[in-house]
């Protein structure tokens, strides 16, 4: 799938400035030319994707506002099969699956070379699927029902990102307002995650969270690596 000049046009969707300018200059560097563009987070790139022609969208998936996996819902709902591959910090098959289940036709690590996130704009881009090498044997094994999953899988895309905040260090109305939401809806979350979980307590939840290593993008937190 291309422009009607025949150059690929790509949106790069993420928060981080400096993960955009790295992006930049890898995409920038392809021998194909392609033309690149920017947002910083969901709402930004959805405003960007009704004025203007993409062909290809790169998303995060921890990001202020609407998460990456609502974006990725809004952009199938809104655009319909647009290729989109989600570019994370997450090397869990479980936020594969949740990328794929939400309408991801790719999905890449950031620790990836830019020979395989180049590779995995090609495939996306010309209608195909791609899961980074080390995590296909993972999500085939989920998918099949061969490896079970975590108490954390049963939880919602938004439980799980609010869990992963909480972990981070994030008070609730930190978490409110980086989500764009009430104090009393994070603090309906917080009450359903510890009940789905089983645990009692925010230092049983935090506990939790640091042994599958879910801590969230929290500003105080180096660490990437949950969902949203």
């Amino acid at each position: 799938m291309s422009a009607g000049n025949g150059v690929l046009r790509i949106l790069i969707v993420d928060d981080h400035v400096l993960v955009r300018e790295g992006l930049l200059r890898v995409l920038g560097g392809a021998p194909e030319a392609w033309q690149v563009a920017e947002a910083g987070d969901g709402l930004q790139a959805l405003d960007r994707l009704r004025h203007e022609a993409f062909d290809l969208v790169i998303t995060d998936l921890s990001m202020p506002g609407i998460s990456g996996l609502e974006f990725i819902h809004r952009v199938r709902a809104e655009f319909g099969r647009l290729p989109l591959l989600v570019l994370s910090m997450h090397a869990e098959e479980q936020y594969a699956l949740r990328a794929f289940k939400a309408g991801a036709n790719g999905y890449v690590t950031k620790d990836s070379a830019a020979v395989e996130l180049i590779k995995a704009v090609r495939k996306v881009a010309a209608g195909g699927a791609y899961v980074s090498p080390g995590q296909a044997e993972r999500v085939v094994l989920r998918l099949n029902g061969s490896v079970a999953g975590a108490r954390h899988e049963q939880l919602s895309d938004r439980e799980l990102d609010v869990l992963c905040r909480l972990v981070s260090g994030q008070r609730p109305t930190e978490i409110a307002e980086a989500l764009h939401l009430s104090v009393k809806t994070v603090s309906t979350h917080k009450s359903r995650i510890q009940e789905k979980l089983q645990l009692a307590t925010l230092a049983e939840l935090v506990r939790y969270g640091l042994e599958h290593g879910l801590v969230g993008d929290a500003p105080a937190v180096a660490s990437n690596t949950c969902a949203g």
